[in-house]
């Protein structure tokens, strides 16, 4: 296992060097969604851990928040306590949210952690299990507005429509800015029907997919869209790569990718207006390479087995390097991702021997990150 987790860290740490070069000059990096703490679904993200991913990659500031903690009751005080504490050690670095619970005192906990120092709100409403027309929101948008401080809220898997509940508050509480986390891909098309080209609303890019990245591009603004890696669920230097990568198939150009990766966020941070939105850059078709178009179907039917922890009883992986060998012209994209499902393959074999849960833990995220990868050259090959 050792040999194969080394073999698998030598080729992260070769792309983390390669992402200098796709980085625009002098580059500032802020991180519009990362998480400290122990979700309640084992995942953890630890302050050491989190300072130095962002000295490796540049990054100078975060928008931190708490995972759905065990103690998160009541109100998420303890795990709030936490944050503000985590964000006065990083002398900046760590921009503190306090995260709510509508079921337990929200506008209290709200004012509590404003007075003490938060900076933002962050609302999860599948983990709190409250849908978006809970009259509950209203002050908290409100209180938000008041404050003149963002709101994050979580846009991605297992919601239902969410848009037009969403772009009601927002047209009550026009002060209150938003982010919608995960590219709002739990109800993409509608959100872009109401929030495309408004001031104030962003998305974020703590996505998995590229298509999904580039249907983004596509129907929002740049000035509406922000890095962000959901940290530690999103991993390094994969987050920042698929970012750069379909911003720039989308056209994006250098200006656009700093406002990006920071200016946008730092003026959010900074108490700023939001720039006047200009056209969406990305475009309306998707072509792509028949192999590279085979090799992106395997690795998608790869990552929910990863995510499960199970072996890959499919063989999607070897399906996946069979389309590697194509001869459509481009062998350079073929090689390198056949060179990281390689060493993909030869970790998640080790899976179904493994009994420690957080090895096992290891060794799903460390393929998945190589898949990842992978994934990002295939939808992105001319980049």
């Amino acid at each position: 296992m050792d040999e194969a987790l080394a073999r698998a860290q030598a080729l992260v740490d070769r792309y983390a060097k390669e992402l200098e070069a796709e980085l625009p000059d002098k580059a500032e990096i802020f991180d519009a969604h990362v998480h400290l703490g122990h979700d309640i679904d084992g995942m953890v993200g630890t302050y050491d851990e989190l300072l130095g991913i962002q000295d490796r990659y540049g990054i100078s500031r975060c928008f931190m928040f708490c995972l759905d903690e065990p103690d998160r009751h009541p109100a998420f005080r303890a795990a709030n306590d936490r944050t503000l504490a985590y964000a006065e050690r990083s002398g900046g670095r760590l921009i503190p949210f306090v995260r709510l619970d509508l079921s337990e005192d929200p506008i209290d906990e709200a004012t509590r952690c404003l007075d003490l120092g938060a900076r933002g709100i962050k609302l999860h409403p599948r983990a709190q299990r409250f849908l978006l027309n809970d009259e509950r929101l209203a002050p908290v948008f409100a209180i938000a507005a008041e404050r003149k401080v963002p709101i994050l809220i979580h846009g991605g898997r297992g919601l239902p429509p969410i848009a037009s509940e969403l772009a009601a508050l927002v047209e009550r509480y026009p002060d209150a800015q938003l982010i919608i986390a995960h590219g709002g891909i739990a109800d993409l098309p509608a959100l872009a029907e109401r929030f495309a080209g408004k001031a104030g609303v962003f998305f974020d890019t703590s996505v998995w997919s590229p298509i999904d990245l580039l249907t983004v591009f596509r129907v929002f603004s740049p000035e509406q869209v922000i890095y962000a890696s959901d940290y530690p669920y999103g991993q390094q230097p994969s987050s920042l790569l698929i970012a750069l990568r379909t911003a720039k198939a989308s056209g994006l150009d250098d200006d656009d990718l700093r406002g990006m990766l920071s200016g946008h966020a730092s003026r959010i941070a900074d108490g700023e207006a939001p720039v006047e939105p200009t056209a969406p850059r990305g475009g309306d078709t998707f072509s792509q390479p028949m192999a590279l178009a085979r090799i992106h179907q395997y690795l998608s039917m790869a990552t929910p087995l990863l995510w499960t922890r199970q072996p890959d009883t499919v063989g999607v992986i070897g399906l996946a390097l069979n389309a590697c060998y194509d001869r459509d012209g481009h062998a350079e994209e073929r090689d390198r991702i056949k060179e990281l499902l390689s060493a993909a393959q030869e970790v998640w074999r080790l899976l179904p021997e493994i009994e420690d849960e957080p090895d096992q833990r290891v060794v799903s995220r460390t393929t998945f990150r190589l898949i990842h990868l992978a994934d990002i050259l295939a939808v992105t090959p001319n980049v």
